[in-house]
C-alpha cells in the first residue's frame, strides 16, 4: 500500500524557489546537489548571455499578447534580466537575423529557470527525489 510522502522540513518552504529563481542552480546549491545546480547555471546562464551577445531583445513591456509571455519568459532569468536592463544590455529592437534567435534564447533561458526553481521547490519540500 502507497503512502503519500509528507513534507519534512519546517518553517519557511519557498527559500529554494524563490533563491532558485534569482540565481539559477542557487535552489540546488541550498540543498547541496552540486552537480545539478552547476548544470543549470552554466546551461541557463549560457543560453542567457549567449542570447544577449547575439543582440536579442529583452523586454520591458508588454504592449500585446506575444510581448506580455515575452516578459514573462525575461523575467523568469531573475538578476540576470535586472541586472541585464540595468547596464541596458540587449536589444530595443531586432535588427539582425540573428537577435531573433538570441531573443528566443534569452526568453527560454527565463523559462528553463522557472521550471528549475519549482523543481528546487519540490525537492526541499519532499515531492520528489
Amino acid at each position: 500500500m502507497a503512502t503519500a510522502k509528507t513534507a519534512t522540513t519546517s518553517g519557511f518552504q519557498y527559500g529554494p524557489l524563490i533563491a532558485g529563481w534569482l540565481i539559477p542552480g542557487a535552489g540546488h546549491f541550498m540543498q547541496r546537489k552540486w552537480i545539478r545546480g552547476g548544470l543549470l547555471l552554466a546551461s541557463i546562464g549560457g543560453m542567457f548571455f549567449l542570447g544577449i551577445a547575439m543582440q536579442g531583445k529583452l523586454y520591458t513591456g508588454a504592449h500585446d499578447i506575444l510581448d506580455m509571455l515575452g516578459l514573462a519568459g525575461d523575467l523568469g532569468s531573475g538578476l540576470f534580466y535586472i541586472v541585464s536592463r540595468q547596464f541596458s544590455l540587449g536589444a530595443d529592437a531586432v535588427q539582425i537575423t540573428t537577435a531573433d534567435y538570441g531573443t528566443r534564447f534569452i526568453v527560454v533561458a527565463g523559462l528553463l529557470n522557472i521550471i528549475a526553481a519549482v523543481d528546487a521547490h519540490n525537492l526541499f519540500t519532499g515531492r520528489k527525489r
